[in-house]
């Protein structure tokens, strides 16, 4: 796995909605190297350990990377404090990212929370070829929606209260598009028993479905143990590393 270490500063910060930030980071040789589904292992001042944030957007000509956190403790509440202007210990890019598919006609992009941001890179990556469902608990802490519609994807809100867009689970409009069967693949991030219930659908409907797994991590290159998830690969149970391995796998080998 190829990656760099390398201090970037911030070139911008915006807080989203209540505890959800957005920041550009200049940081080209990740940036280049960059695809959609990979991560990047940051260590705020005053940390010990670096915490590990999905790639938003890449912006390969400007050198740029855009990364959406929440802040969930004390590491990206410190990343959170982190000022325009300032340097960002930087790892990256790590894990492997996405299958991109050049002459899919259609593909399916669906988000939960804080894994809406990784799914912004392949709506632009697919532009009008993609439908992004994106759900959230309620309205406050909807985000992206604007971004998502200027990629050209067709864009579905989905909050569990109702409160914006579709009083609906992701998987409910996900289901109504797969059965149209013009679907080529299915992409998906978010938490896992969500990440289950698209990997049951795409199956139901025969589409191929990747998702990207979220898991506690420490080295983020492999070396540690903290992030291992159970996958069957060739019939057999086996321990793989959510940063080496994935952190997207393909939903068939993912024992859930």
């Amino acid at each position: 796995m190829a990656y760099t270490q390398m201090l970037a500063p911030v070139l911008e910060k915006q807080a989203l909605a209540k505890n959800i930030y957005r920041m550009v980071l200049s940081c080209r040789a990740i940036a280049e190297a960059a695809v959609p589904g990979q991560f990047v292992h940051l260590l705020p001042a005053g940390c010990t350990l670096r915490r590990p944030i999905s790639i938003c957007e890449i912006h390969k000509e400007a050198g740029t990377l855009t990364i959406v956190f929440e802040v969930k403790g004390s590491g990206t509440d410190a990343l959170a404090n982190t000022r325009v202007g300032e340097n960002l210990d930087v790892l990256g890019p790590l894990g492997h990212g996405f299958s991109i598919l050049p002459e899919a006609r259609h593909v399916v992009l669906v988000g939960g929370g804080i894994g809406n941001p990784p799914m912004l890179s392949l709506a632009q990556e697919y532009g009008s070829r993609a439908t992004a469902i994106c759900g959230y608990r309620n309205a406050s802490i909807v985000t992206l929606q604007q971004d998502f519609q200027m990629t050209g994807a067709e864009t579905i809100l989905c909050t569990d209260d109702g409160s914006a867009g579709r009083h609906a689970l992701v998987t409910e409009p996900l289901k109504e598009i797969l059965s149209v069967g013009e679907t080529e693949i299915v992409y998906a991030c978010g938490p896992r028993p969500m990440l289950k219930f698209v990997a049951a659908a795409a199956k139901e409907a025969g589409v191929a479905c990747e998702v990207s797994m979220e898991e506690r991590m420490g080295c983020g290159i492999g070396a540690c143990l903290v992030c291992a998830c159970q996958l069957e690969r060739e019939g057999k149970s086996v321990m793989g590393h959510v940063c080496k391995d994935g952190p997207v796998f393909r939903a068939e080998e993912v024992v859930w």
